[in-house]
């Protein structure tokens, strides 16, 4: 993947995305926003003063920004709880069982003091020790989830070493299982798809999983900045491949990504992920930054 990133056909069809609905975001994806019901987390404490009041029924905006101002404040007063609600509320968005998942997550105490160290690991190590610090570390909150948490505190904590930290869940994970099964393909792996699947599951991926995904991402927005109008910004590129903006897929290799119901940021939190052992070349990748405003 560091040596092939993006294949001709995902060059044109990205720039054509930013040309196109990807317009609003050339200059940051902080406008990007799902809805929620405010009334439904009505029991979620403490509540975040940068989000709507827990009333009402109307679906209410939410955009990557605010959930930066919330961030911002956490760094500022060092305390991340309010990040990981307005994080979780925003990828969850109206999914009606998101809110008692999240009173779950937040009932152990130590759960404040848990997000606390991850990011001084992220502000001292860089994100993928961020990551490894909270895996597994707090019940019921698996990647798919503190992904967000650390994207936004990884915005808001400055000067923190090597890339930022970048949204991977179930949608992108299943375009990089694509473009994994096409390379295989296009090299005369045996099993091609199977090996993809293996390396790219919708959920539960290891550390060394997703210091991959950043190298690639990093190399794919360098390539793409090479080629088009692209920005220097990584989070685009998540964003593009969340929006379906490239299809992977070969005509044999079944339906589109773009065809998979997405409704929300929410993605599985199930699915094992293998380690680093058996890892053809064409999976290493290097270094990844990201600029999102």
């Amino acid at each position: 993947m560091l040596e092939h990133p993006l294949p001709a056909d995902a060059v044109g069809k990205l720039g054509a995305w930013l040309a196109g609905d990807g317009a609003p975001y050339a200059d940051g994806t902080g406008e990007h926003a799902d809805r929620y019901i405010p009334a439904s987390w009505a029991d979620i404490l403490p509540w975040p003063a940068a989000l709507a009041e827990q009333v009402g029924h109307k679906p209410t905006s939410l955009s990557r920004a605010q959930v930066l101002a919330v961030a911002r404040t956490g760094a500022a007063t060092a305390t991340w709880t309010e990040t990981l609600i307005a994080s979780y509320v925003w990828g969850q968005g109206d999914n009606g069982y998101g809110a008692y998942r999240l009173g779950e997550i937040l009932r152990p105490a130590p759960v404040g003091e848990l997000l606390a160290q991850a990011v001084a690991v992220l502000a001292t190590d860089g994100a993928v020790a961020g990551y490894r610090r909270l895996s597994g570390a707090i019940a019921r909150l698996g990647p798919a989830f503190f992904i967000k948490f650390l994207y936004f505190a990884g915005v808001a904590v400055v000067d923190a070493p090597g890339p930022c930290p970048l949204i991977l869940d179930q949608r992108i994970a299943r375009v990089l299982r694509a473009y994994t099964t096409r390379l295989g393909e296009e090299i005369g792996l045996e099993e091609p798809a199977k090996l993809a699947a293996w390396l790219w599951s919708d959920g539960g991926w290891t550390s060394h999983r997703y210091d991959v995904y950043l190298r690639w991402a990093h190399v794919a927005t360098d390539q793409l900045a090479g080629s088009t109008h692209w920005p220097l910004a990584p989070d685009l590129l998540e964003l593009a491949l969340f929006s379906g903006a490239w299809n992977p897929y070969k005509s044999s290799l079944g339906p589109s990504v773009s065809d998979t119901p997405s409704p929300s940021r929410s993605a599985a939190l199930s699915g094992p992920c293998p380690g680093a052992s058996g890892i053809p070349p064409w999976t290493r990748t290097g270094p990844c930054g990201t600029a999102p405003s």
